[in-house]
């Protein structure tokens, strides 16, 4: 359990952000978006969103370098072509399946350019929003063989699938973590794994914690976004400031499984400062991950392996929530 956390931002929440109703923070370009995360304290890595945040790897690295800044991921946005309205990796049309995989193939690309060691993808197109809509059978069938096709491309650049319930769609094929591995273990690849975020698990109705574990428990990869929600909606939130416990415990299982990645930052500034919110985000997780290191955790793991919570509770009373 000695591995210590890195921090990274996606850089499209530094800057000008938006909701249905109005929009937050003056627009940046990506050199000043990079001075912002230059200036953060123990952030170092950024996750770039392609194409349409940049998809230029002669201008991002020279800013990497000069910024101090490291490729967490580079994100690709397959949800935003005018043809994928009704969904990319799941359509029914050939022709604009084909063109998400390009995309994702074009994000490896990138990813190889700029340094990145993984491509991570969101694939909220795809879903549908009333019964006998979709053919759930043929998209499912849709998205193994295209996400098996863009995963066998460049596989030392592998691809990690973020799992949401809903949004753009009012349900999204990928919507929990046992789905996802479902998907996983039909295309068989483990150059291809699984982007957990804290907040879509929390909201999903999932306990972020168990989601990880039966995750680590298969053979796939994962990476980790961290934000925080009310459990009715991926509102952004900083870490720990709706779920404290259950942030506290997904801490505890990334330490006990040795997870080595980026702790992204997906969160939204939108009513707080900027440098404020994921400077808060890094240090409350380093203090937690700090906090466990003080604590006996061969005890807590213990604990867990009994049946009597009122010891779990007295344990946690001592050395987490009242320490001397």
């Amino acid at each position: 359990m000695s591995n210590k956390p890195k921090f990274a931002v996606i850089t499209g929440f530094i800057g000008e952000t938006a909701d249905r109703f109005r929009s937050y923070n003056a627009p940046k370009n990506l050199e000043e978006k990079f001075q912002v995360m230059h200036s953060l304290e123990n952030v170092n890595g950024v996750e770039l969103v392609f194409p349409y945040e940049v998809k230029d790897a002669a201008v991002v690295k020279p800013l990497l370098e000069k910024y101090e800044l490291e490729m967490a991921a580079v994100n690709v946005n397959i949800k935003k072509e005018e043809e994928f309205l009704h969904g990319s990796v799941s359509h029914p049309d050939k022709t604009i399946r084909e063109k998400a995989v390009r995309f994702i193939k074009e994000a490896k690309d990138f990813a190889e350019a700029v340094g990145a060691d993984k491509v991570q993808c969101c694939p909220l197109g795809d879903g549908y929003e009333y019964s006998l809509q979709s053919d759930y059978a043929n998209s499912w069938k849709h998205m193994v063989e295209c996400f098996a096709e863009a995963g066998e491309y460049k596989p030392e650049i592998p691809l990690f699938i973020e799992y949401k319930p809903n949004e753009i769609r009012g349900n999204c094929f990928i919507e929990n973590a046992a789905k996802t591995l479902c998907l996983l273990n039909d295309i068989g690849n483990e150059a291809i794994g699984v982007t957990l975020d804290f907040g879509h698990s929390m909201y999903g109705g999932e306990t972020p914690a168990e989601a990880l574990s039966l995750i680590e428990s298969s053979r796939f990869p994962y990476y980790i976004h961290i934000n925080d929600n009310d459990g009715r909606w991926d509102w952004d939130y900083m870490c720990g400031t709706r779920n404290f416990q259950a942030y506290v415990e997904f801490v505890y299982y990334l330490k006990r499984f040795n997870y080595a990645g980026w702790l992204t930052s997906d969160t939204s500034p939108t009513r707080v400062d900027i440098k404020e919110c994921f400077e808060a985000n890094a240090r409350w997780t380093q203090k937690i991950w700090d906090m466990l290191d003080a604590m006996d955790l061969k005890e807590l793991t213990k604990l867990l392996n009994q049946t009597d919570f009122v010891r779990n509770w007295k344990f946690l009373e001592k050395e987490l929530f009242f320490r001397n």
